[in-house]
């Protein structure tokens, strides 16, 4: 069982099927990973912490005692649970992840205790793995492909953590809070409690733009969102500057592309807008512009038009998908659709 798309893996990890007895979970997102792995493992294990009946493994355990696996996944669980045995292998040996293929394979047809629940968690996997192809292939397996969230699935997490604790963003502060937050969902949770307590929970308060200045600790034009206003302001040189210095701030080729998505689609929503009979200031608000931006975005209002954004949508989502290929070079696909913006801008006069 191979599952890709976000709703057939939710609905998976709420109640796996009784078949399955493995599960790996990879992708290059480690701390959506391991997200996913704690809440199966809650499903799986009634004390998913309890050694008595969870096996806990790295790669150094398989390492040192290759015959360890085996044993952990034939056990019978001391308390008459279900038994969970969990694996979190890297992404630079290849012993372990060759044993892990084996031992997947010969508990799914059965060959160990069949009440026990084997659950890999593993970096991003080429197609050519024999860990990703024995569990794609196997009747009692399941392999969970988790891709990096897109601009929709954090500013949803954003939401849903800043509810719990009474505080909320207007449309424009979450639009530029999303654009700055990492992809890496471990880091991003720690990065959304921060603001949780910047504001203050339980405040009721309802932050703007403006409120999070002190809290980004740095300027926006700093972020990726500047750079993507650069590029479709014909700004070639200050685009992939801005681009660069993102990067050394360890911001990757995916979060670009997403930034120039977010771009898009506020001009998008502003000449929309606009041709509904809104004035170009109110409409450049409407659609969650900065207001340190705002003169540039209504120069850019001027020359873009919902015709040309619509020959460039595709280029964007094509960069998207590229990036999100393993062994992508993301960055690359990056910087040449800042190019590609940038040169599609000047061209119309900017």
């Amino acid at each position: 069982m191979n599952l890709s798309k976000r709703p057939d893996i939710d609905r998976f990890l709420q109640g796996p099927p009784a078949e399955i007895r493995v599960a790996l979970i990879h992708g290059r997102d480690r701390g959506g990973v391991h997200e996913r792995a704690d809440i199966l493992a809650k499903k799986i294990a009634v004390r998913p912490d309890d050694p008595f009946d969870v096996a806990l493994l790295t790669e150094t355990d398989i390492d040192s005692a290759p015959g360890r696996l085996e044993e952990e996944l034939c056990a019978l669980s001391m308390t008459g649970g279900r038994r969970l045995v969990r694996l979190k292998l890297g992404n630079d040996k290849v012993g372990p992840e060759r044993a892990a293929a084996e031992a997947l394979t010969a508990h799914a047809e059965g060959r160990f205790n069949p009440d026990a629940f084997f659950l890999i968690e593993a970096g991003a996997l080429e197609k050519s793995s024999a860990l990703r192809k024995a569990a794609e292939s196997a009747k009692g397996a399941a392999a969970l492909i988790i891709y990096d969230d897109e601009s929709g699935d954090v500013a949803r997490l954003v939401r849903e953590a800043l509810t719990k604790d009474r505080v909320g963003l207007t449309p424009e502060a979450l639009d530029l809070f999303v654009a700055r937050l990492p992809r890496e969902r471990g880091v991003a949770r720690q990065e959304i409690e921060r603001l949780a307590m910047f504001l203050g929970p339980g405040s009721n308060i309802t932050a703007g733009p403006a409120d999070l200045v002190d809290h980004l600790g740095v300027e926006p034009e700093a972020s990726l969102s500047d750079a993507a206003a650069e590029a479709f302001g014909g700004k070639t040189g200050a685009a992939q500057a801005n681009l660069r210095r993102a990067r050394a701030e360890g911001e990757g080729g995916p979060a670009a592309v997403r930034a120039l998505g977010m771009y898009l689609g506020r001009l998008r929503r502003a000449l929309v807008s606009v041709r509904g009979g809104a004035g170009a200031a109110e409409a450049a608000k409407s659609a969650g512009v900065f207001w340190k931006q705002e003169r540039e975005f209504l120069r850019q209002m001027k020359s873009w038009n919902l015709a040309e954004l619509d020959r460039i949508q595709p280029e964007v989502l094509d960069a998207d998908r590229a990036c999100k290929s393993t062994g992508s070079p993301d960055a690359l696909i990056a910087e040449r659709l800042v190019m590609t913006v940038a040169a599609r801008a000047k061209r119309l006069g900017l």
